[in-house]
């Protein structure tokens, strides 16, 4: 049987985990951050946050979660990572909203987490941050995807897949920049994005 190529990326993820147990493993936190770095700067920006604070909600998650590792044990029946790397992150996006004055506070009145989520932010015009961290969640799954099917599918077909759907070239252009058909087109686009979605959906059953 072969194996689910899935399991591999399971693995890292757990290793990373084990290595995150020692504060002074530099290589291993940039690891974490050049995983989920870009997650957490997109759901800090989105929930409202300026780029200063983002900065400093992501500086915080990454203490909160330096801080937890030494007695973390994964259990994915339990609490996958994802929810609780969500957990740590928004509590500190909230965090940061506490630390605006009440002038700052009435300039963005959308952009506090909700109560059901994190400690209450007063505000009747909350923004619901769990939806906006599944959406940059996603996101991080498919780009997940796309980066292991790349060594999947051929170079043609990949390349007209980045130019058409992730760089959204309209089709003559791709057809002028690789001298190929509509069809081919047509064809590249449906074989890679059925690749990405069953990855993207192994790496959301199997992943943390």
């Amino acid at each position: 049987m072969a194996n689910d190529p899935s399991d591999d990326f399971l693995q890292t993820r757990l290793s990373l985990l084990e290595r995150l147990r020692n504060w002074e493993d530099n290589e291993s936190w940039r690891e974490f951050l050049a995983i989920y770095g870009g997650l957490l700067h997109s759901v800090a920006l989105r929930s409202g946050l300026t780029e200063a604070e983002a900065q400093d909600a992501i500086q915080e998650t990454v203490i909160s979660v330096a801080k937890t590792m030494p007695g973390f044990k994964y259990d994915r029946s339990a609490c996958a990572f994802k929810t609780w790397l969500q957990h740590l992150a928004l509590k500190r996006i909230a965090d940061q909203f506490r630390k605006r004055s009440p002038a700052a506070k009435v300039a963005a009145p959308s952009a506090h987490p909700p109560p059901e989520l994190l400690e209450q932010v007063p505000d009747p015009q909350s923004l619901e941050l769990d939806a906006v961290w599944n959406t940059e969640w996603q996101k991080y799954i498919f780009d997940a995807a796309v980066r292991r099917v790349k060594s999947q599918a051929s170079v043609e077909q990949f390349q007209i897949f980045d130019f058409y759907v992730l760089k959204e070239w309209p089709i003559k252009q791709v057809m002028s920049a690789l001298g190929v058909s509509a069809a081919r087109v047509y064809l590249a686009k449906h074989r890679v994005m059925r690749l990405v979605k069953q990855e993207a959906k192994r790496l959301e059953k199997k992943g943390i």
